[in-house]
């Protein structure tokens, strides 16, 4: 399986802005540059996980984006199944012929599963406990 890189995306900016000292703002150009993403789609990426809650943005002159809960309540599988189309194959009749017979579609849905709930076991929070090399390099330049 592969995550898009809208999720991928996603979770790096999770992670920059858990990195930061609490209730520190950030801004889209700065975590647009420690990726070297494109702006525009960083843009699009913040504003569906400020709309799901995971970030907070604060309008203003003075404003910007942090996370919008504590690290340790960001759930990676949760921030998965809210950014990623997570069909792996379409079986609908109009696409498949064998989908009234075929037993693909539900090993495929019980690995999808296996993998959400591995993921379930780990939040934003775990990624950075520890890992001093991960925090050094998420810091801003």
């Amino acid at each position: 399986m592969q995550l898009t890189s809208f999720t991928d995306y996603g979770l790096r900016a999770l992670l920059f802005l858990a990195a930061l000292p609490q209730d520190e703002l950030s801004n889209i150009q700065s975590v647009s540059e420690r990726f070297q993403v494109p702006k525009n789609h960083l843009i699009k990426i913040i504003n569906k996980l400020s709309q799901l809650g995971y970030i907070k943005a604060v309008r203003g002159k003075h404003g910007g984006i942090r996370l919008g809960k504590p690290a340790e309540a960001i759930i990676i599988g949760d921030v998965i199944r809210d950014l990623e189309p997570l069909t792996l194959i379409d079986c609908s009749k109009k696409s498949c012929h064998i989908t009234s017979a075929c037993r693909l579609k539900v090993a495929l849905a019980q690995a999808k599963e296996a993998f959400l709930a591995e993921l379930d076991k780990y939040t934003i929070a775990d990624m950075l406990e520890s890992n001093d090399e991960l925090l050094l390099l998420l810091t801003p330049v």
